[in-house]
């Protein structure tokens, strides 16, 4: 499987919900994906499109991404459940489709009272706005994710292409999906079985580092990647 096929087939919320895999292992996944974007924009954190906060409020941690062209995503994983927002800001789901801004129709039914508060966080909002162009959640139990009853055209698309990196797969195929995205704006090659350890959650080692950013100091990552919770096999 390229890069180019990897979940290459999600084009809305409906696709993209039964390859999610459970929060626990979609946190392990965004903390993993993190981890890579600080080895390999060590040199440019400003460039890093991949985040992890796992103190981000009250028992609650984010991933984040943003690929500086106006599209991002989070998912808040807290004890009431997982919430999950995408923004495509070019799709037909986008808010400013019209004047004043709008989500798409049934983009947040359904939503359980316990996640409520997460579409009127501070931190979600642009210029007092939920721009939102999915959204999904995970509360546990046998219904695993749900999204509100939104309906597209075969053609139209809500930004769920924003999380084809967190999809189902083996860590082979996401590796290579990884790899051949940080290949595009790095313009060098990426060891790819470098980048399968990282996503595997194997403890972080010198030699992975290494492999990854030559000038990269293992000490410095190592205190940084640890910080996210994530194992690092000291230096010796």
């Amino acid at each position: 499987m390229t890069a180019d096929d990897h979940a290459a087939d999600i084009e809305t919320v409906h696709d993209l919900i039964p390859r999610l895999p459970d929060p626990a292992a979609l946190l392990a996944h965004c903390k993993a994906l993190a981890v890579l974007d600080i080895i390999l924009q060590r040199d440019y954190p400003q460039y890093r499109d991949h985040a992890f906060a796992p103190h981000w409020g009250d028992g609650v941690a984010l991933a984040s991404m943003d690929n500086g062209g106006g599209d991002l995503y989070a998912i808040a994983f807290g004890p009431e459940g997982t919430f999950l927002y995408g923004f495509d800001h070019e799709c037909v789901a986008t808010p400013r489709r019209e004047e004043p801004r709008a989500h798409w129709p049934g983009l947040l039914d359904g939503l359980p009272a316990a996640l409520a508060a997460y579409p009127a966080e501070d931190a979600f909002l642009c210029e007092g706005f939920f721009d939102a162009t999915l959204c999904a959640w995970h509360t546990g139990g046998a219904a695993g994710w749900e999204c509100g009853p939104v309906e597209f055209d075969e053609d139209e698309t809500d930004g769920a292409w924003l999380f084809r990196l967190l999809a189902d797969g083996s860590v082979e195929a996401r590796a290579e999906a990884y790899a051949a995205d940080a290949e595009d704006y790095l313009e060098r090659a990426v060891d790819r079985a470098a980048v399968a350890s990282v996503l595997a959650g194997e403890p972080l080692t010198a030699p992975v580092v290494a492999a990854l950013s030559p000038s990269a100091g293992f000490a410095e990552v190592a205190a940084e990647v640890a910080a996210l919770g994530f194992p690092v096999v000291e230096a010796r």
